[in-house]
């Protein structure tokens, strides 16, 4: 797999072994030190019994557009093999493959796109409204780094990518945090494949 130095300082700093994947016990222990699992908290969160005895709240518009874009499982590398695991279990540095129809699992960077793919797509308009699917695609020798959000849908293509971010750290998150998801309008500035290759360099850093 041929990566790009963004992408190379980016697979250093989460720790990840893109031929691999994490180990179960590796796993599991990083799960124990960032104290969550890949879960997202929903607009309305309330203790199940509640929303029994108020069903009404399954229908209001941001808990309906939650549940559209909540992922049920993700395909992740452990131990060196292709597994399909619960979505909750990821964490960041997982290698994930992401093929046509799958929820993004998790905040993510595309690292390679499979064999026979061309091009990735990936709708984001549940998530940032943005219009556009973003697009990654093979640039010289190395694919471009896209950063792919929890709750974005592939619409076309299969691609390898390594998460950056899980649970409450996700985007989306955020956005529930501060009252805009459901998002009413494009929340994220296009930018260019050199911002975009610019950003995932400022990720690989960490923070300072």
């Amino acid at each position: 797999m041929q990566l790009s130095q963004a992408q190379q300082d980016l697979v250093a700093n989460v720790k990840a072994d893109v031929e691999k994947g994490l180990t179960t016990d590796e796993a599991a222990a990083r799960r124990e030190k960032q104290g969550y699992f890949n879960t997202v908290d929903p607009p309305i969160n309330c203790p199940s019994w509640v929303c029994c005895l108020l069903p009404c709240i399954n229908h209001v518009p941001s808990m309906q557009a939650f549940v559209r874009i909540k992922p049920d499982d993700a395909e992740l590398k452990r131990n060196g093999k292709w597994v399909r695991y619960d979505a909750a279990s990821l964490v960041i540095g997982d290698i994930i493959r992401l093929e046509e129809g799958d929820v993004i699992p998790a905040d993510c960077v595309v690292l390679t796109l499979e064999e026979g793919t061309s091009e990735l797509l990936v709708d984001h308009r549940s998530v940032t409204g943005e219009e556009k699917p973003r697009s990654a695609k093979r640039r010289g020798d190395f694919v471009q780094p896209t950063q792919l959000f929890w709750g974005g849908r592939v619409v076309l293509g299969s691609a390898i990518a390594v998460t950056t971010a899980v649970g409450s750290e996700t985007l989306v998150a955020s956005l529930i945090r501060d009252g805009r998801f459901p998002p009413n309008c494009d929340i994220v500035s296009a930018v260019d494949d050199a911002d975009e290759e610019a950003g995932i360099s400022l990720m690989a850093r960490g923070p300072t």
